[in-house]
């Protein structure tokens, strides 16, 4: 309830919303003031990392497509010969899930605490690591520092917490080795906005451009779900499947608008999107409520952080559940991407003499 009405808050085009968000605003100021004072302190306590690490992360609280992009920077290094481990806080149930069946066989450490995960990682045989949401964790250094900005999520003009969704402002960049520009359903006039805001407040960083798009449908409980909360050898289909479907959207991400807007854009027939709090545990109540509303609809359909928290407690007399995950498409600036690979590559030749662009 919370969060609704903090996006409400953050997001909303009304006369209502500008109000809080001006009485909100020397609260801002006072947040900034601490951001500052904080990120010094961090600075001067900053720590030698057990391995080299790259940092994705944003300015933002939620929504940018952290996870698809810190897998797919993971499997770029391991198919280099790189033998990373993904580092993350842990905050709810789903991410390290969502991380161990993006990307099988490779260490997922949960720890608030980065500089600690990275010598666990380093002690679990990882020879460089992927820091996922990382960007205001200052005091684990890092080699490659990426930051993502949602072109589906990007308030003009930028505000601070409390009265807009922003950790840091637009200057923060400065610091990052590189910006990602992340698209799910936004038109091509905001994503080309949004570019003009980044290229302004830090026009000496690379940037590249990624869309996150529905990379097919499956079928999250076939027969329960398995360790992961999800069936590894479900039923699947392309995203062209999806068209004239009657399905129930059931989400609990930060940005569930876009998520809607992908797969209507897939023709779904929707019935109704249940929303509920990023990283919300679903509890017996909603599934319950999930099952009556989905009666005589073609299935109830989510996000892979949803399916693997869903999964396993789906009734088998149910309809089908099913998911579809992001899949990263790089739109502009493949080389940008290439280039943080290789500064954590090169890092890694420096800590194990041995060790190479193959391994």
């Amino acid at each position: 309830m919370l969060r609704g009405v903090a996006e409400w808050v953050w997001y909303d085009a009304g006369a209502a919303a500008a109000a809080i968000r001006l009485g909100l605003s020397p609260l801002s100021t006072v947040f900034g003031a601490i951001v500052r004072g904080r990120n010094r302190r961090l600075d001067a306590q900053r720590a030698l990392a057990a391995i080299p690490a790259l940092s994705v992360g944003n300015l933002t609280v939620g929504g940018s497509g952290k996870t698809p992009v810190a897998s797919w920077f993971a499997q770029c290094l391991r198919d280099l010969g790189a033998h990373p481990a993904l580092v993350l806080r842990g905050y709810g149930d789903d991410e390290w899930r969502v991380h161990r069946l993006l990307t099988p066989g490779l260490p997922v450490v949960l720890n608030a605490d980065r500089v600690a995960a990275l010598g666990e990682a380093s002690g679990r045989g990882a020879d460089c690591a992927v820091l996922d949401d990382a960007f205001q964790h200052r005091r684990a250094a890092r080699v490659a520092n990426v930051v993502l900005v949602s072109a589906d999520r990007f308030p003009d003009p930028v505000r601070l917490l409390p009265a807009g969704p922003f950790r840091e402002g637009l200057g923060a960049l400065r610091r990052a080795t590189s910006v990602v520009v992340t698209v799910k359903a936004a038109d091509r006039r905001a994503v080309e906005r949004v570019e003009a805001c980044l290229r302004e407040a830090a026009p000496d960083v690379p940037m590249a451009r990624v869309h996150l798009v529905p990379g097919g449908v499956r079928r999250a409980a076939d027969s329960g779900g398995g360790p992961l909360g999800v069936s590894e050898n479900a039923q699947a289909h392309d995203t062209g499947w999806l068209a004239g479907r009657s399905l129930l959207l059931t989400s609990a991400i930060a940005d569930a608008e876009a998520f809607e807007r992908q797969v209507v854009a897939q023709g779904v027939r929707l019935v109704r999107h249940l929303r509920f709090p990023d990283h919300h545990d679903y509890s017996d109540r909603d599934v319950s409520r999930l099952v009556s509303e989905s009666r005589n609809t073609d299935g109830v359909l989510c996000t892979l952080k949803d399916a693997v928290k869903l999964a396993s407690r789906w009734p088998r007399e149910a309809v089908p559940l099913w998911y579809v995950s992001q899949t990263l498409v790089i739109d502009r600036g493949a080389e940008v991407l290439q280039q943080e690979c290789l500064r954590v590559l090169a890092a890694r030749a420096v800590t194990i003499p041995t060790a190479g662009l193959s391994g």
